[in-house]
């Protein structure tokens, strides 16, 4: 096995370049590099980053430290959020830590909106025969009607006044006694507050796997505490698996951290999945799979535009 070494504070550290995706789920950091170019072309809202120059790493380019997305909409708290069994499906529900919660699985939905489907075209019908036979009535008192009357023998005969006397004078009202409310109350449940997060995506060398990091905003843009972006976190990974770590390229207060322990061991398996149906599954694709899984750790921040894309 081909490998780089490099000294960091004393400690012997070494880099990978022989790739064992297939074997074990993780990435060499060229194989990073080329998954992130496809993830770069396939979605244009994620961009390659330099960071600080100080913390730049050699062992990928100077223009492709890492990823990231901005502005990324997250319009609902997870508490918000209504589980039940028929939209969780556990994966790897064997394991010691009881597995990840796919909060994307809708068992049975296409059935649920085929009959929706048939309600409406039933309710469509109905309403367009009933307007069929108002329509028809309309016509039927039109022809009886005859001609309309010249509005100008009226005007001339006196029986219609250019100033109605029963119409009600508003300027003759005074304000005080009939005071009319300048701005609108509305209670805070009536607003939609949508947060926004910026999204980075790093190479571990530790754990040779992609890792994802998070920072908030409020609708006033304004940076989220701690507590506020733990509530955007699904809670049974909230202080778990999401930590606040240093950004190993930005200098500055840390940021939250999906921990990347598990990447390798989900992404392997995804990979037999994949070859037991008689798929293949790239390297490439690595990114464009590694954001469909962690979107079970923050399900509310709605990053994922890759659902259409094949393998």
């Amino acid at each position: 096995m081909t490998l780089v070494l490099f000294c960091l504070f004393g400690k012997l550290l070494y880099v990978k370049l022989e790739s064992k995706f297939r074997e074990t789920g993780v990435l060499t950091p060229e194989e990073f590099v080329a998954a992130g170019d496809h993830l770069v072309h396939q979605c244009p809202t994620w961009q390659w980053a330099t960071g600080d120059e100080a913390r730049v790493k050699s062992y990928l380019p100077p223009n492709k430290q890492f990823l990231i997305t901005r502005s990324v909409p997250c319009s609902r708290r997870c508490k918000q959020m209504e589980y039940c069994d028929d939209h969780e499906k556990i994966i790897e529900g064997d394991d010691s830590d009881g597995g990840w919660v796919d909060t994307h699985h809708y068992a049975g939905l296409d059935e649920k909106v085929s009959e929706m489907t048939l309600d409406v075209k039933a309710e469509a019908s109905s309403s367009s025969t009933a307007n069929a036979g108002i329509t028809e009535r309309d016509n039927d008192d039109d022809d009886d009607e005859g001609e309309a009357a010249d509005m100008e023998e009226f005007e001339e005969s006196g029986l219609l006044d250019e100033n109605d006397k029963a119409t009600l004078d508003t300027t003759q009202i005074s304000k005080a006694e009939n005071p009319l409310p300048t701005t609108l109350s509305s209670t805070d449940d009536d607003i939609i507050r949508t947060r926004t997060y910026d999204l980075h995506i790093t190479y571990d060398k530790y754990y040779q796997t992609p890792r994802l990091w998070l920072t908030g905003y409020d609708e006033s843009h304004k940076p989220l505490n701690v507590e506020e972006m733990y509530e955007d976190v699904s809670q049974d990974h909230a202080k778990k698996t999401v930590t606040m770590e240093t950004h190993p390229h930005l200098p500055g207060p840390s940021m939250a951290s999906v921990h990347p322990c598990r990447h390798a061991e989900v992404m392997k398996k995804i990979i037999e999945t994949v070859m037991e149906g008689g798929g293949e599954l790239g390297v490439h694709m690595y990114l464009i799979i590694f954001l469909k899984f962690v979107q079970s750790v923050i399900p509310t921040i709605e990053y994922d535009y890759t659902q259409n894309f094949t393998m």
